[in-house]
């Protein structure tokens, strides 16, 4: 049971607190004899409520002490007095949320249950910032073909700069992620990287969202939000999607642009944000200027600095060394140990034309490994979706035949066993130059080695240094 701890001096309110969370949560009531600061340390907590008289400055102090000691708690304040400098106080000092008595039962629940979702998220990213070096290194991002090393090598001199960047590439073809490493790879890596899909945001709720509201904006508006732009102070904001937004939106957004300043709905402050700004979308924007659904000056604004992602179709080199990438992170995930692919289901899926990109093929494998009762995933395993959208075997009737005696058509007349003969000269060939060591050699192959291993002992593949193969 998640423990809650609560800081409330009233015993109206103490009463009101514990009736409304006791039968969920297990609670802790200060004061109860112990020093505060202490007890905190000593204990662990899930989430903190703290109650707030007034906005003096030393009522910030425990929050600010609570933020720097045991920032992965979330912190709800509560106070009595209503004004606006106190809730925008007490959000840019740390706190998760601020409400103002009285409210009921069920709001409070509600906050404390936001708070844990917040807190486990922050728990994932905290964990994902760790491994940051390794997920957003442009070293590490798999690009075999003169097209993706292109785009690689323009990204690293984007991320030098404070320049608009707009993505452009079909669906699935790593926008998003692409964003996040110009993020860690630029000087404001250390400050938020806030993600908002456009599309994904009803029109009537996407201004809220971005500029944040006052309180009583409209209906609803039971207390003030600060909007995405203001939250990514100092950091990045990654706007996917961006030719769904609507004129309206368009032109709040192109004021930002231009000066990195807006008003919350409702508000008449105008607000500055230091923020670096990334946009993407799979459509064609000039199209969508020509027909009168994007603005113009909008487009000329975040095309400061512009790149297309290539579909998988157009880097087929990366085909391979992807799909073993993919698969030894679905792998562990799933807890199973699968080293790599038939050599028909890796022609297979070299020849696929990929119209869902990286996204298709990641949830192709992901769905293999699930049904893969075998050593390896055959072609049997994998399924794509028809034009109606149904999940099909990409084998034809008279591949009945046992896996073993069936040649795959492939350009050029090259059977599977000419092509088994190539890939085992080139493992042989990388060994060599890797002084056949094998974690070198599946660097300079672009798979991993599980997956050179298992193609050193499927090849039969032997050298007198490894011990394992000396007399």
């Amino acid at each position: 049971m998640n423990k809650v701890f609560i800081s409330e001096k009233s015993d109206a309110w103490r009463k009101v607190l514990t009736s409304a969370l006791d039968e969920d949560f297990q609670l802790t009531i200060w004061p109860n004899g112990k020093d505060f600061f202490e007890l905190l340390k000593s204990e662990y907590f899930h989430v903190i409520i703290l109650d707030m008289e007034d906005s003096k400055e030393e009522n910030f102090d425990l929050l600010r002490w609570i933020r720097s000691s045991i920032p992965a708690t979330p912190v709800i304040m509560t106070s009595a007095v209503d004004k606006t400098e106190l809730v925008v106080k007490a959000v840019k000092q740390g706190a998760f949320d601020f409400l103002v008595k009285p409210f009921s039962a069920a709001k409070l629940r509600h906050s404390v249950q936001q708070a844990l979702e917040n807190r486990s998220l922050r728990n994932e990213i905290e964990y994902l910032r760790h491994t940051q070096d390794i997920v957003y290194d442009f070293g590490r991002i798999i690009a075999f073909s003169p097209v993706m090393k292109s785009v690689i090598n323009t990204l690293k001199k984007f991320a030098q700069t404070d320049s608009t960047i707009l993505l452009t590439g079909e669906t699935g073809t790593g926008k998003s992620f692409l964003s996040g490493t110009i993020h860690f790879n630029s000087r404001r890596r250390d400050k938020p990287f806030i993600h908002i899909n456009c599309a994904n945001i009803p029109e009537t709720l996407l201004e809220s969202e971005l500029f944040g509201h006052e309180k009583g904006a409209f209906t609803g508006a039971n207390k003030l939000r600060l909007g995405r732009f203001e939250q990514a102070h100092g950091g990045t904001i990654f706007l996917d999607e961006i030719g769904e937004i609507s004129p309206a939106i368009q032109a709040k957004l192109l004021r930002v642009l231009e000066d990195r300043s807006f008003e919350r709905v409702g508000g008449n402050r105008t607000i500055h944000s230091d923020v670096r700004v990334i946009v993407a979308t799979n459509r064609n924007l000039k199209d969508q200027i020509e027909a009168g659904k994007f603005r113009h000056d909008l487009y000329y604004r975040i095309n400061v600095l512009s790149l297309r992602l290539p579909p998988l179709r157009e880097r087929t080199q990366c085909l391979e060394p992807l799909s073993y990438w993919i698969l030894e992170k679905v792998c562990a995930a799933l807890r199973k140990r699968i080293p790599g692919f038939t050599m028909e289901c890796m022609e297979w899926i070299k020849a696929y034309t990929w119209p869902g990109n990286i996204r298709q093929l990641s949830n192709m494998i992901e769905r293999a490994v699930i049904l893969e009762e075998g050593d390896v995933i055959g072609r049997e395993s994998i399924m794509v979706a028809d034009q109606e959208g149904s999940l099909v075997t990409p084998i034809s009737a008279h591949d009945s035949v046992s896996k073993e005696h069936t040649l795959i058509s492939i350009p050029g007349g090259i059977t599977p066993h000419t092509l088994e003969a190539r890939e085992r000269e080139a493992i042989i060939s990388a060994l060599d130059k890797s002084l056949w060591i094998q974690k070198d050699a599946a660097l300079f192959l672009g798979i991993s080695p599980r997956a050179l291993n298992y193609k050193i002992k499927k090849f039969g593949i032997t050298h007198e240094r490894w011990r394992k193969h000396r007399p």
